[in-house]
């Protein structure tokens, strides 16, 4: 039967290698944090081609990052606390609003240049955005414009 103090030096020795085990673990970074980077670099690729005009969308981004649709878009929130699918809309709304004041575009082509299929769709989204109809938004651009 072995002694105590044998059982007390085996004790001691666990304890040393657990010490150096722990100590390896706080000298590599995680492994984790180099996952952080590469997710902290596709979202700012995703920011890249939502803000460079484009046409986009969440399944066409998925398929480009090689991500599932969901998993792209907890991503994105949650390194940047947006929804995608809003911040594409939101860019979408914006380059109409910019074209209803800088062109001549019918309102259907214009629907149709920033990604919408169908123009009722575009218009009620415009509504909800700008609250007041695509039309009437650039009437009044018109008139400001020749107020100035």
């Amino acid at each position: 039967m072995p002694s105590s103090s044998s059982r007390a030096g085996t004790g001691r020795s666990k304890q040393l290698s657990a010490a150096k085990r722990f100590d390896k673990r706080l000298a590599t970074p995680p492994p984790r944090l180099a996952a952080d980077e590469l997710q902290h670099e596709r979202v700012s690729k995703i920011l890249e081609a939502v803000e460079s005009g484009r046409l986009c969308s969440v399944r066409g981004l998925a398929s480009e990052f090689n991500l599932s649709k969901s998993h792209l878009q907890h991503v994105f929130k949650r390194q940047t606390g947006l929804r995608l699918g809003h911040l594409i809309v939101e860019q979408k709304l914006r380059r109409a609003a910019h074209l209803l004041k800088s062109s001549n575009l019918r309102i259907k082509e214009i629907a149709s240049a920033v990604g919408y299929e169908h123009t009722s769709s575009f218009i009620r989204a415009f509504e909800r955005r700008f609250a007041e109809a695509p039309q009437a938004y650039r009437h009044r651009c018109i008139a400001q414009n020749a107020n100035k």
